[in-house]
């Protein structure tokens, strides 16, 4: 099993130059970043996971700046954002930063994308809260557009780009009905989910890694239904606090890979947790 790691860089914290030549040297699979442009002070949406909202949330680091200076420094550390939120994004700027950071990483990249939790965060993009789904769906499509091998033009519901020269292209080839880097989605289970990750995704991100017992049967459902092969889905659990008995179930499960979660931290307490980790790996 892989063992990746995530963790909110900040200007508080390790950098991700350290990061990225400490997570290399001890072994340690990839490293995926995580992307808030602000927060409001209003506060009006209720941090998921209850109680106040850490502190880290406000103080992100722009995940493709941070990850294009840990591609630098590594050959081997793959690279991922965990997520990104793609309706905060002009869609023809995204495409290019991903299709840039793959190409200079040697096909290193993983786009993790989902859907966003903060309201307040998503309306100061323009983005209709409703609508976010659909609307995600719709600049991921374009952007497919813009990574084919060919000009190809697309007209959607939310946007359209003209056929035109796009360079560089993403390193990994076409699967299915999937053109770019390696993606996976992010969110919570369930049928809108699903058949998102089985129209237009290599898997899923589920965050905490918490029931996939049930919900990795149902999701390869949607994925066959699909007419996707078995044997490409792949599902990598995200921000795991780890024990042994826990990575043996997803094991069981089939999976390949898992990311760790490390606390948004200084140098020493981040290499402290990373030295625990390394039990794992």
């Amino acid at each position: 099993m892989r063992i990746a790691t995530t963790i909110f860089l900040t200007d508080e914290t390790v950098t991700p130059v350290r990061l990225a030549r400490e997570l290399e040297q001890r072994g340690f699979a990839g490293l995926y970043l995580p992307e808030h442009t602000h927060i409001p002070v209003s506060r009006r949406t209720p941090y998921p996971a209850g109680g106040d909202l850490p502190r880290e949330y406000g103080r992100t680091l722009d995940p493709f700046v941070a990850l294009g200076q840990a591609a630098a420094v590594t050959e081997r550390l793959t690279l991922g954002t965990g997520i990104t939120l793609v309706t905060q994004h002009d869609p023809v700027d995204l495409a290019k930063q991903v299709a840039t950071l793959d190409h200079l990483s040697g096909g290193r990249f993983t786009l993790g994308i989902g859907y966003g939790w903060n309201v307040e965060e998503a309306a100061d993009h323009g983005v209709e809260w409703a609508t976010r789904r659909e609307l995600s769906r719709d600049r991921m499509a374009l952007m497919r557009a813009l990574w084919s091998a060919d000009p190809t033009a697309y007209e959607g519901e939310f946007g359209s780009v003209q056929a035109s020269f796009a360079y560089p292209k993403p390193v990994q080839a076409p699967r299915g009905p999937v053109v770019g880097p390696r993606t996976l989605i992010g969110g919570g289970a369930g049928p809108k989910l699903f058949a998102a990750i089985a129209e237009h995704a290599d898997g899923w991100l589920p965050i905490g890694g918490r029931g996939l017992t049930e919900s990795v049967p149902k999701l390869r459902a949607a994925w066959e239904e699909a007419g996707r092969d078995p044997k490409d889905l792949q599902v990598v659990p995200y921000a795991v606090l780890p024990d042994p008995g826990k990575l043996a179930h997803y094991a069981d499960l089939g999976i390949e890979e898992v990311v760790l979660q490390l606390p948004p931290a200084g140098e020493p307490e981040v290499l402290r947790v990373l030295d625990g980790y390394a039990a794992f790996l």
